[in-house]
């Protein structure tokens, strides 16, 4: 029977493994990860990256968005990273319905580190993770990161080389969480975390965006004792009263304790549960909205799991329903079926922090204080940005690629002043302008001696007598101006006439 890998059959996984093993090669220098180890040739990878679809992505399964829907989606985006500050005060109920749509691929990375608040604490602390990447960290927590990273999507071509620049920049963030939080040290549901990080930006924002989810999406789930989770947990029970009895009553006869079946979705922020497209969905929601939207995620699996008495006969006892909740049917963690769910579940953030004062006074009757007291959580990109104002230039956008233009010589530079400023008095000087006589003046211009007569028209038939009288009145006008000229003010339509008549009378003579 062939073994369930995230949720899916591995058919492959063998056959994967044993290429990997016999074409291994450290010291090749093939590009990618996935070619040193062996899948050059034999390999195929989905869209996002995965070889073989190990992360159960499938075309079924995620939405096709068309290119020119695309285009304007990130021109969209951004104008709203250009003007984070703006949008995120005035306008923010509009930036939640862009993520509740999906971020574009393209711009993912960024938006992620705007949301979260990993940008401004980047920009607050610089040089601070180098100075944590240098130092050489605790043995005690570098050997078992050391053991964690191949278990990291090890299908995902950044991740299936051991050695490879994914598990190195890997190791790298998970090393410096460890020195910058030494009271919590390394938990290893953080490197799933990590890992999806870094399947979309650098190892410096990867680690600020690690330390804004551990710190003010979800304090305390990966600190000594994992108090957190555990009350989380009791606040999803309590929630799923409300959202599906049905499903809370067999929970509660079956004595199934939430931290059973939630833990992995909760720290790992379903990373390891759902198919990519929507994992990528859900954390577009989740670093817009906070905490609020993992745990409709959970209660929206458990509606669709044991919602229904036809569900229910299927499980009749404790370990059948754990099996039924550890492999999911597709169809209800399909993209777009899983979205709308997730936008219909009466839960606010309010409801959450209203249930969780309730689990903790519940907590400290039955168990006493915590042990260890988390920062308070922040739910959402906007109570993050409030809570900390950030300056302008830490929202900057800084380019990615630098252009370094070589600088001029002082003499060459000496020569171009002067080129423009030759130029620009030769454009001063004002040529003069050459005046252009009118070939057919009006009457009442004047007319100078140089100026000949214009030639009668081709068209008119005039006979020897008249052209001989013709020459005679003009000669006789030069010798004698004439005294009876029309006026300026004389219309136009007058001179037409008086042109008109004369021709009829040179015409019929």
């Amino acid at each position: 029977m062939d073994k369930m890998e995230n949720g899916r059959r591995s058919v492959d996984t063998g056959s994967i493994r044993t290429l990997s093993s016999s074409h291994i090669d450290d010291e090749s220098s093939l590009g990618s990860d996935s070619e040193i180890n062996g899948f050059a040739s034999e390999r195929q990878t989905d869209k996002y990256g995965f070889i073989g679809g190990a992360q159960k992505y499938s075309e079924d399964t995620a939405q096709d968005i068309p290119p020119a829907v695309l285009r304007q989606r990130e021109v969209k985006w951004l104008d709203m990273l250009s003007h984070w500050d703006k949008w995120m005060i005035k306008r923010f109920n509009k930036v939640r319905l862009r993520c509740q749509k999906g971020i574009p691929p393209a711009l993912r990375g960024r938006a992620w580190l705007y949301l979260s608040g990993g940008k401004v604490k980047r920009e607050q602390n610089q040089g601070k993770f180098q100075e944590l990447d240098s130092q050489p960290g605790d043995p005690k927590w570098l050997d078992v990161i050391e053991k964690d990273l191949h278990r990291q999507f090890p299908f995902h071509e950044m991740f299936v080389s051991r050695g490879g620049h994914g598990q190195k920049d890997l190791f790298r963030v998970l090393k410096a969480y460890t020195l910058y939080r030494p009271e919590e040290g390394y938990c290893q549901a953080q490197a799933p975390i990590a890992a999806v990080l870094l399947m979309h930006m650098p190892a410096e924002d990867a680690f600020w965006g690690l330390v804004q989810i551990c710190e003010k999406y979800l304090p305390g789930y990966y600190s000594p004792g994992l108090e957190a989770i555990q009350l989380d947990g009791e606040i999803l029970f309590a929630l799923l009263r409300r959202v599906s009895p049905l499903a809370f009553r067999h929970l509660e006869k079956h004595k199934i304790d939430p931290i059973l079946y939630m833990t992995e979705w909760f720290m790992c922020a379903f990373s390891r549960t759902l198919p990519w497209a929507s994992v990528l969905r859900v954390w577009d929601m989740f670093l817009c909205d906070g905490v609020k939207i993992i745990f409709r995620v959970g209660l929206v699996l458990l509606k669709c799991m044991l919602g229904t008495r036809e569900k229910l006969k299927a499980c009749q006892g404790q370990y059948e329903t754990m099996e039924l909740l550890r492999a999911i049917e597709p169809r209800y963690m399909q993209e777009g079926f899983l979205v709308q769910e997730i936008l219909e579940v009466p839960v606010t953030a309010r409801d959450v922090e209203r249930e969780h004062h309730t689990q903790l006074k519940r907590w400290k009757k039955n168990r006493g204080e915590l042990n260890f007291k988390p920062p308070p959580r922040m739910h959402g990109a906007r109570i993050i940005m409030l809570a900390e104002p950030p300056r302008r230039q830490d929202l900057q956008q800084n380019p990615t690629i630098v252009l370094e233009v070589p600088q001029t010589t002082p003499q060459l530079q000496k020569g171009k002043e002067e080129k423009k400023s030759k130029k620009k008095k030769s454009m001063k000087k004002s040529q003069p302008t050459e005046e252009i006589p009118n070939p057919y003046p009006l009457l009442s211009d004047p007319q100078s001696s140089s100026t000949e007569p214009p030639a009668p028209p081709p068209g008119n038939s005039v006979t020897p007598e008249a052209a001989a009288q013709t020459e005679t009145d003009s000669a006789g006008e030069q010798k004698t101006p004439p005294t009876d000229l029309p006026s300026a003010k004389e219309s136009t339509l007058q001179r037409s006439t008086q042109s008109l008549s004369s021709t009829e009378q040179d015409t019929y003579l």
